[in-house]
């Protein structure tokens, strides 16, 4: 875990979450989905669906698409810094564009995207073995928490 990283518990029973992931990079994805599905057991969670699609510019629509029907979303895509500005332009429209789904529909999501400029900062992120980050994890959480902590201030 990086220094300065909270440590979050949540209880999440109950909540209906689903999880929007790219497919490029499956090594990297496929520690992201562990991290996801291991943060959302740690939370109680436990009626989660898992919706692909092809690559992280498309994560807002499917957000967009989904976000009435869950309590929160969970985002994950890989995106690694090429020659072109191929980088800064999807790594933005992936940022606003699920900034704005969120913000709009006032669902919480969890934000695992990885921008990075190589394979390995992504896979050092991924929560595999050997990595010290587990964003996967992390984006969970703190969909669970973002919920957990709206619903407690409606009801106050």
């Amino acid at each position: 875990m990086k220094s300065g990283a909270p440590t979050i518990t949540t209880d999440g029973s109950g909540l209906r979450v689903a999880v929007v992931a790219a497919s490029w990079h499956q090594q990297v994805m496929d520690g992201l989905l562990d991290g996801v599905r291991r943060g959302l057991a740690d939370a109680g969670v436990t009626d989660v669906d898992v919706v692909r699609v092809p690559g992280t510019f498309e994560l807002p629509v499917a957000c967009a698409s989904l976000a009435e029907r869950y309590d929160a979303l969970v985002a994950l895509g890989v995106v690694i810094r090429g020659g072109t500005p191929h980088f800064e332009y999807v790594c933005q429209a992936a940022t606003m564009g699920i900034t704005d789904v969120s913000v709009r529909t006032g669902t919480p999501i969890g934000f695992g995207v990885l921008t990075c400029d190589d394979e390995a900062q992504a896979i050092d992120r991924a929560g595999l073995p050997g990595s010290t980050e587990d964003k996967g994890h992390e984006a969970a959480s703190a969909a669970v928490a973002t919920v957990v902590a709206l619903r407690a201030v409606a009801t106050s």
